[in-house]
């Protein structure tokens, strides 16, 4: 276990900008000079088998001080998900979610026993398990039909354990921007947004509203073939005060539903 949260996150950003270059282009794009930007949450992905199930992802931050604070079901996509604060409200937030792998055809679920039994039995205990990448080889063949299926299944098993996505805190940034004009910035600058449930996912009325990029685009070289597909993306969330009179932290599953389609290849 990493023995502070700044040197996981750190380790975590570095994994994603070496498969997302464009987050240094948002960096730049949205950051003023004496500004650092701030992370909302950053996002995990798993399959729900034992020795790596969204649990064991989990024990990396509870043993840092998160603590477990919201529970979310995605049913079309078959997904369970958490979200986990850190006292330090300066911390991320961490939204892990896991596939119900049962609930998949027995040929995707047998292409993910195949991935998940090439794991070590104590591999999510390792320091470095949250940004260790695939701990197997899959076929481009296997891939096509795991994205038949579920696009998050075949993400995994291209990709493996990063971070899926890390999250501008538009609330944080000192160009005081909305998340609107946050969005038009982006887009003056060439960058496609993920527009599934529109551009902005929630609002105000909803405490959180969200948007995203769409994943940029990595050649990787599975057993069979090389193919160029999507990695990594980055979110944007503007979060909104409650009646109470404290910031909403929590998520919203309706607007996540959709920012998971931020790595869909189409």
């Amino acid at each position: 276990m990493h023995t502070s949260v700044e040197s996981l996150f750190d380790a975590l950003w570095q994994d994603y900008i070496a498969i997302t270059p464009s987050a240094h282009s948002v960096h730049q794009l949205l950051a003023t000079d004496d500004e650092d930007i701030i992370n909302d949450h950053v996002a995990f992905r798993t399959f729900n088998h034992a020795k790596i199930n969204l649990d064991k992802l989990a024990a990396h931050f509870l043993a840092l001080g998160y603590e477990a604070k919201g529970d979310y079901d995605f049913e079309s996509k078959k997904l369970t998900a958490k979200h986990f604060e850190h006292p330090n409200t300066q911390y991320p937030k961490v939204f892990i979610s896991e596939l119900r792998v049962h609930e998949l055809s027995d040929t995707a679920i047998d292409i993910i026993d195949r991935l998940v039994a090439s794991i070590d039995e104590d591999a999510a205990t390792r320091t470095d398990f949250l940004y260790s990448g695939t701990h197997w080889r899959v076929s481009a063949e296997d891939y096509r039909i795991l994205l038949s299926e579920s696009e998050y299944a075949a993400w995994m098993a291209a990709w493996g354990f990063r971070a899926n996505h890390f999250t501008v805190s538009v609330n944080q940034l000192q160009s005081g921007l909305s998340l609107a004009q946050v969005n038009q910035k982006l887009k003056d600058n060439g960058f496609k947004l993920n527009t599934s449930g529109g551009e902005i996912k929630g609002g105000e009325d909803v405490f959180l509203a969200q948007s995203s990029t769409m994943a940029d685009r990595q050649r990787v070289e599975f057993s069979d073939e090389t193919l160029e597909i999507p990695s990594c993306f980055y979110e944007f969330a503007q979060r909104y005060t409650l009646p109470n009179g404290k910031l909403y932290q929590g998520f919203v599953a309706a607007s996540a539903d959709k920012i998971f389609e931020s790595t869909n290849a189409s």
